[in-house]
């Protein structure tokens, strides 16, 4: 690694754009004085963000490392720092980051720092890199870089591992990874959230309009009041759950969210079925959320329009708070059936648009011309 004159050592965050572009804007704020503080000795840090797409077409971390090294030799940086929130695989291995130290070179993979403070983790990690390629730890004679876990909680539990020999050339020297199910329910958490379930509701305008409808009209239905009053606690959860698999399986299968591999490697049906889990997870947190607004929208409206001597005319039970709720719930089951059939309406890309992140939006398009090729 190259360091600038007079002591500055300028550091790029090369961003996907979407969360990665806003974690490094976030990051640059205090990223200078905090490398600052922590390097210890006479040399000031310079931070810059570019956010460009560099993992287009690709999710192959060898590929990823060269372009980053090219788009880093074109600038004067001295240290590059890639963030993605792409899951990214290495010899059948969940990859977290990847590291070239003579180059000045790292490659994050944001998936793998879960779902929960990624602002914090990631920030730990990629001061971690910077400082450890800023002032690299050298093992002996071999001139390799230290097998040691990255201090701090934001990448607690990765393990390291040289690349070693293999037929293709390897653009680095040092990879993290995290492994056993704790390391896949981590990354399937950070996939969900970098797809922002929360944004499902607003993006199904169609589907949504169809439930609030099939809702109210619900509500006043005396067949319905007379179903609601009748059916235990066991049976409404029974028709939550069947309510909402039958949206979350109707989205998948009418937008075809479903991954599909091409290849028959295991590595390729590995990232299919990591892939089908976190479109599963962020479509039922989206439906979940939609049916939580749904009962409250419902009982709100049974608030307002229920009278209480027709209720018990038709049910035989007086009205009271607990006839409300349950006649809410039910209705809510019945308004996301409502909902899954108006989804039917809405296009396959404003669904993709509902459910994905940009990037994996773009990874999808890419998916799908290849197979179309």
């Amino acid at each position: 690694m190259q360091v600038s004159s007079q002591g500055v050592t300028v550091v790029a965050l090369l961003a996907d754009p979407d969360t990665p572009t806003e974690i490094a804007q976030r990051m640059a704020r205090t990223l200078p004085d905090r490398l600052t503080d922590k390097c210890g000795q006479e040399r000031r840090f310079d931070v810059e963000v570019v956010s460009e797409p560099f993992t287009s077409g690709t999710e192959d971390p060898p590929t990823l490392m060269r372009r980053i090294k090219n788009r880093g030799s074109a600038e004067k940086w001295d240290i590059v720092v890639a963030l993605t929130d792409l899951p990214l695989h290495s010899h059948g291995r969940k990859l977290a980051v990847d590291l070239n130290h003579e180059h000045g070179l790292a490659l994050l993979s944001l998936p793998s720092l879960g779902g929960l403070r990624l602002q914090t983790r990631a920030r730990r990690a990629v001061e971690e890199a910077v400082l450890g390629m800023a002032g690299p730890r050298i093992d002996g004679a071999e001139g390799t870089p230290r097998s040691q876990s990255l201090p701090g909680p934001s990448v607690d539990r990765l393990a390291p591992s040289h690349p070693g020999r293999t037929d293709v050339e390897e653009v680095d020297d040092l990879r993290y990874v995290v492994s056993g199910p704790r390391g896949y329910l981590r990354v399937l958490a950070g996939m969900v959230r970098a797809n922002r379930p929360w944004r499902l509701v607003p993006g199904l305008q169609k589907g949504l309009a169809a439930a609030l409808a099939t809702g109210a009209v619900a509500t006043v239905n005396s067949t319905v009041w007379t179903l609601a009053a009748s059916l235990s606690t066991p049976r409404l959860v029974i028709a939550t759950v069947g309510s909402i698999a039958i949206m979350v399986g109707w989205l998948i299968i009418d937008a075809e969210l479903w991954h599909r591999s091409t290849e028959s490697s295991p590595e390729a049906r590995q990232r299919a079925r990591l892939y089908n889990a976190s479109t599963v997870v962020t479509v039922g947190i989206g439906v979940l959320v939609c049916y939580v607004g749904l009962l409250v929208i419902n009982w709100v409206w049974a608030l307002f329009i229920l009278n209480g001597q027709a209720f018990a005319s038709v049910t035989r039970t007086p009205l009271h708070a607990e006839e409300y709720l349950t006649l809410a719930w039910f209705v809510a089951s019945v308004a996301t059936v409502g909902g899954a059939l108006g989804s039917g309406l809405e296009s396959d890309e404003a669904i993709r648009a509902a459910a994905y992140s940009k990037r994996e939006q773009e990874r999808r398009r890419e998916l799908q011309k290849s197979d179309d090729d």
